[in-house]
């Protein structure tokens, strides 16, 4: 309960005030509640989706792990054509499983396998070695062609880098093509030309001392002028202080400064570290890691990526060799020399080539490093490793294409788990983003917090650490813990606003209750007030005697007629008591509308007479026989309230009659109306004026006499009798209508 200060002239404002505060004292607390849980589930989200990534990184590296494995288990020979296969003994001969066409995948996205000599000079597995006969191994023109055609890329991605020496790859017996030369166009459009011109094009564009050979495509004539078209332009040989080769390899994983002391102490020409010296970026790269804002406060939570930052991902050597990953010797059998014309012409690469006593078969150690990987300042990522034979050092190394490179070693497996719905996945060396795979955007309440920040980022192992995969978020997928906090969060919503706005009717209408009891008070003490001041006045007066013998009869009546309203009050307010405690008795007795008509107008016309008013009965012959079940005195009540109701809001209308008729309606039910010819009832009152203490006019400047209970107990009498009332205004005045079941069928 309130304090009595505090109700004390309490109004609408205050209490809406009061519970503004109330429901601000609980809806804070309450939000900061929901908000912490949510934090929590979308914290829960975050490292869920976390540990999906670092178990799909796991799997990239252990998947990269076992083809380095495969790559680093060929032997120095496998990188060659020929091999020694079998028994030594036997010496027999085959082609190398490396010049397998197309190119074996020991890797993803791999463009050939090459090996680099002392002195610069390629060579790929891909093709045979000297002038021997492509048809000899079991390969046709076409293929052969094709097999240049690789060969000539990686030697172009090779010397570009100033990893070989700039030499196109020589032509071979049984190729129909044409050597490149300086005045020649591009090589694609050279041979698309060549293509199209067919033996005799190509016969036209060669000097008159040679020929083309329209069997098989082989130039014959000069052996000068052969060996000239063949033999590499004058501008691609080395110049003689160009450093070409090995030199290169050395410093391809070096770190910057280091690289950097030996260009200022003059060990390597500044153009042959390339973009080692100069800091220009990849040509195949997307752009830069450090471009892409990711969010800073959860890349410090990323605790992987944390440990990654400290400990630098690409510091020094060291990083290159991983535990288990050493040096190691071999046995190496290589052929001297190519084998001889065979009369058999071997198809398949795993087919013995030579089984003759004349090829000399030579076997030496061998020593291999581990495999190291790097990326090209044309963004070629590039597999080498340095094998030592006999003092001699060669550079051996699979060229890979960036682009194929990365989305193989990411595309399925991200695609194939639940990062795709709601992240990005970046491969990136070295602060270069080589490919980009984006998932769906999932808008949901998590996104406008996670929105590109940091999911999780690694780099791989040894010797692929240069490279990072990299998460973002584009939108957490809500969990099942999200869908009932936000049902939870409804509900408690929907209570805290209907709690709060029921409170709030409950309050206005106990302000309006009070209102109108105080209003009720001022109006009994009023109507009590006056009939008492009329009685105590003529009673004295006829006491004393002062009134005149003419006058006594009618002080007399005005005495009647203010005990009757006394009694009227008195009955009401006793009445209304007893609604209020639900202590209502009814005797309800079956009676005819006839019975109740007759008892009603003796206790009505004396009281409708006096006020100055006639009084109408309209009864219906059929209405008049009807039985219903009613509380006759109670009836007499509502009527007489009705009654009263009339007088005093038509008592200055011209026609001053009171209709009082009875009638029986369609859905047998009895009808009693009371009409007036005064103003009648505003629309927008005639739901209000059944209420408890209502009044149409102010205390202070109504005009009627009346308590504002009169019509609220004939609601309340009528629903207590199972029956209704209403009112409808008629065009002069207003019918106040009471309907009540009829017990007995109408006959």
């Amino acid at each position: 309960m309130l304090p009595r200060t505090l109700t004390k002239g309490f109004d609408k404002g205050r209490l809406r005030r009061l519970l503004a505060f109330l429901f601000m004292a609980l809806a804070i607390p309450t939000a900061v509640l929901i908000w912490q849980a949510y934090s929590q589930l979308k914290w829960e989200a975050f490292h869920q989706y976390r540990g999906i990534a670092e178990g799909l990184a796991n799997r990239i590296d252990s998947d990269l792990i076992a083809r380095l494995e495969v790559a680093e288990a060929r032997s120095f020979a496998d990188y060659t054509f020929l091999v020694v296969a079998g028994d030594q003994k036997l010496n027999f001969v085959q082609r190398s499983p490396l010049s397998a066409f197309p190119v074996s995948q020991d890797m993803h996205g791999v463009i050939g396998f090459f090996q680099v000599g002392t002195e610069g000079e390629f060579s790929t597995p891909l093709l045979p070695q000297g002038n021997a006969d492509p048809a000899t191994f079991g390969i046709s023109a076409e293929e052969y062609e094709q097999r240049t055609r690789v060969a000539q890329e990686i030697r172009e991605i090779l010397s570009d880098n100033r990893l070989v020496q700039h030499q196109p790859v020589g032509l071979r017996r049984g190729v129909a093509s044409l050597p490149a030369s300086p005045a020649d166009e591009p090589t694609e459009r050279v041979e698309a030309e060549e293509e199209a011109d067919g033996v005799e094009g190509r016969q036209r564009r060669l000097p008159e001392s040679v020929a083309l050979d329209s069997n098989d495509g082989v130039l014959v004539g000069d052996k000068d002028a052969v060996d000239r078209l063949y033999a590499a332009p004058e501008e691609a040989k080395p110049k003689q202080n160009e450093v070409y080769s090995q030199a290169v390899f050395d410093q391809l994983n070096a770190p910057k400064k280091s690289a950097d002391a030996q260009y200022r102490a003059g060990g390597l020409g500044g153009e042959t570290l390339g973009g080692t010296l100069e800091s220009k970026e990849r040509v195949n790269a997307l752009g830069k890691v450090a471009d892409l804002k990711l969010d800073a406060e959860l890349q410090r939570k990323s605790e992987l990526a944390e440990k990654s930052r400290d400990d630098g991902a690409f510091r020094d050597e060291e990083q290159l060799a991983s535990p288990g990953r050493m040096k190691r010797r071999e046995q190496i059998a290589l052929p001297e020399s190519e084998p001889p014309v065979m009369t058999a012409v071997a198809r398949s690469p795993a087919a013995n080539l030579s089984t003759t006593s004349d090829l000399r078969i030579s076997t030496f150690e061998s020593e291999v490093d581990p495999l190291e990987f790097s990326q090209l300042d044309s963004g070629h990522f590039v597999l080498f490793r340095k094998v030592w034979r006999e003092g001699t050092r060669y550079i051996q190394g699979i060229l890979l294409s960036p682009r194929a490179f990365a989305a193989g070693v990411v595309d399925t497996g991200f695609y194939e788990t639940g990062l795709s719905a709601m992240s990005n996945l970046i491969v990136a060396y070295r602060d270069d983003i080589i490919i980009s795979l984006s998932g769906s955007h999932y808008p949901d309440y998590t996104a406008a917090s996670f929105d590109g920040a940091l999911l999780y980022r690694s780099p791989l192992s040894a010797p692929f650490n240069g490279l990072e995969l990299i998460f973002s978020i584009n939108g957490l997928p809500p969990g099942p813990g999200a869908t009932v906090l936000g049902w939870v969060t409804l509900v408690l919503a929907i209570v805290f606003l209907g709690g709060f706005y029921t409170l709030y009717r409950l309050g206005v209408s106990q302000i309006n209750l009070a209102r109108q009891q105080q209003d009720f008070v001022s109006a009994v003490s009023h109507e009590l007030k006056t009939p008492l001041t009329s009685i105590r006045m003529y009673g004295e007066m006829l006491k004393e005697g002062w009134a005149e013998p003419a006058k006594q009869q009618q002080y007399y009546e005005f005495i009647h007629d203010e005990s009757e309203r006394l009694t009227r009050l008195i009955s009401n307010v006793l009445q209304l008591a007893k609604i209020t405690r639900n202590e209502p008795q009814f005797d309800l007795t079956s009676v005819t509308v006839s019975e109740l008509m007759s008892q009603i107008e003796s206790k009505i016309s004396s009281q409708v007479q006096r006020a100055g008013f006639e009084l109408d009965f309209q009864q219906d012959d059929q209405a008049n026989n009807t039985t219903i079940s009613i509380d006759g005195d109670c009836f007499a009540q509502i009527i007489i309230n009705l009654v009263d109701n009339a007088i005093k809001f038509s008592k200055d209308a011209d026609n001053k009659r009171i209709e009082i008729s009875s009638r029986v309606r369609g859905d047998n039910k009895i009808v009693f109306a009371v009409r007036d010819f005064g103003p009648g009832v505003a629309k927008d009152q005639m739901k209000k004026i059944f209420q408890l203490f209502y009044r149409s006019e102010s205390e202070l400047t109504r005009e009627t006499v009346g308590t504002g209970i009169g019509l609220a107990i004939v609601h309340q009498l009528s629903q207590a009798m199972n029956g209704k009332v209403d009112v409808i205004n008629t065009e002069p005045g207003a019918e106040f209508r009471v309907s009540f079941p009829v017990v007995s069928p109408i006959g």
